[in-house]
């Protein structure tokens, strides 16, 4: 089951790879967006078959390097399932949303077939080596995303994230080598590797794996002060790239700390989570603050994907500190870290969508090149701000589930960092706000346009139906989150009892 989800896409990829282009547009494009609901519709098949009690589902092992200990291995609980169904959700709506690419498009949805199956391979993945292999191509794919299909110095942009986030990869593998090494018999995978943690009491030795795994996934995430690649490479890149970097990728990193450095690290995650939980505040203030300070749209939710992403870190470091807290609270920060990973991606991915098509009208995003815009088009006004206020926790969203139980669980053992991270809800708010003040009220302005109301158009409806779902999503998480609550809250228990132990 799981092998069909995650290579479904490529397949589809392999077929069209052999349709020649002059074909048409239209074929490629509508391909796509088949293939990513057929997709999408194996992943709810798999959620509706799944039993959250039963921990590890649809395992699937078979040797791939038996000499060093790798094997092809598989499996989903409810810290992966959640993020393949996002992933899952977000290709559709970028498949949906691209259906008016015209630049290059067989090559365009190739690619991100290919994307799709690394991404939802990685968080199926069980395996360290198999692991790195999704993440190291997930760089790869994004970069000539960002490359061919980007604006401005896209080129630059793509290389810098390319460089940094490779860089990070590297240092990610030598953490797997040194965790495999400890290991006997020596081995990568993570379900055995969890059961032995053997650097337990391993010292320096422990703390160096830690630092060369937690240095990889910070790039990724990013964190402060690894974050610099992030707003030039989400600001260049097309609209699907950045929802897809956002929403997906970001992901990668989060979700490597609460599937590796927690389980398999406990004891040294314990002993430096405090450490964690600083960066994570760090990430969370420095975030909001910068975003305050930008006048480009696009790289205004840049800087808040750092500052949403600093929660996620602030949470699974709160989680590592055993003092003053007890295991619910432990397990209710895990829940909402991973309930944000999940918001953040459906939220942020919708942001982004919407970024696109203030640059597709006319080619900026200048916030002060703008004003007035709910006047020519209200829907496109009417959505922006609702995802905006639900980006930025309001109760009803998805948002405010995710903080919420970030700050309960996180409050007992953090009690400081937690209350400064709340400031970073006040200046999100401001900021955002301030954005759709600037953008849709007051008199019509648009670039280099006569003002009048034809010249910006509303939603088409390629683009409402591939931004709507999300927010939809966002909504019933928000009201009725229990069908999300329930698949994630016995992972995050058992994750729990292994960093405690």
């Amino acid at each position: 089951m799981l092998s069909l989800i995650v290579f479904l896409p490529l397949v589809a990829a392999a077929v069209l790879a052999a349709v020649p282009a002059s074909v048409g547009r239209r074929v490629f494009a509508v391909s796509w967006v088949v293939v990513a609901a057929a997709d999408l519709a194996l992943v709810v098949a798999a959620w509706i078959g799944y039993d959250p009690s039963g921990g590890m589902a649809y395992e699937q092992q078979l040797p791939w390097i038996p000499t060093a200990g790798v094997s092809y291995h598989v499996g989903i609980d409810g810290l992966s399932l959640p993020l393949v169904a996002v992933t899952a959700g977000l290709f559709l709506a970028c498949a949906i949303y691209s259906l008016r690419q015209t630049h290059r498009v067989k090559s365009f949805v190739l690619l991100f077939l290919g994307l799709q199956t690394v991404s939802q391979g990685l968080f199926t993945a069980l395996d360290l080596i198999l692991f790195f292999v999704y993440f190291d191509l997930s760089i790869v794919g994004m970069y000539f995303v960002i490359a061919r299909w980007g604006h401005g110095s896209a080129k630059r942009s793509a290389l810098t994230f390319f460089l940094y986030t490779f860089i990070g990869s590297l240092a990610l593998l030598l953490g797997f080598i040194g965790l495999s090494l400890a290991a006997q018999p020596h081995t990568f995978d993570i379900v055995a590797l969890a059961r032995a943690a053997p650097l337990a009491g391993s010292g320096a030795y422990g703390a160096l794996v830690l630092l060369a795994i937690g240095i990889g996934l910070a790039i990724k995430t990013p964190t402060v002060p690894f974050h610099t690649w992030l707003p030039p490479a989400h600001t260049d890149a097309p609209a699907a790239g950045s929802a897809i970097l956002a929403g997906v990728l970001l992901k990668m990193g989060t979700y490597g700390f609460v599937r590796i450095a927690m389980p398999l690290l406990p004891e040294t995650w314990r002993q430096y989570a405090s450490v964690v939980v600083v960066v994570g505040v760090l990430s969370v203030l420095y975030g909001a603050l910068v975003a305050l300070a930008q006048e480009d749209f696009k790289r205004m939710i840049a800087y808040t994907s750092v500052n949403h992403m600093g929660y996620i870190i602030l949470a699974v470091g709160a989680a590592g500190i055993l003092a003053g807290s007890d295991e619910q609270a432990r397990s209710l920060a895990v829940t909402g870290a991973v309930t944000q990973m999940v918001s953040h991606g459906l939220l942020t991915g919708a942001l982004f969508l919407l970024a696109g098509i203030l640059y597709d009208r006319r080619d900026s995003y200048d916030m002060s090149a703008y004003s007035g815009l709910a006047g020519p088009a209200p829907v496109f006004a009417g959505v922006t701000g609702l995802v905006a206020f639900a980006s930025l926790g309001l109760p009803g969203f998805s948002g405010f589930i995710a903080e919420f139980q970030i700050f309960t669980g996180s409050l007992a053992s953090a009690t400081v960092a937690t209350a400064l991270a709340l400031l970073g809800i006040l200046i999100t708010a401001g900021l955002l706000l301030r954005a759709l003040h600037r953008v849709f009220l007051g008199s019509l302005r648009i670039p280099d346009a006569p003002g009048a109301a034809r010249d910006f158009t509303d939603l088409r409806p390629s683009e409402a139906a591939s931004i709507l779902p999300l927010l939809a999503m966002a909504i019933a998480i928000g009201v009725l989150p229990r069908f999300l609550l329930d698949v994630i809250e016995p992972a995050a228990t058992a994750l729990i009892g292994m960093v405690g132990r």
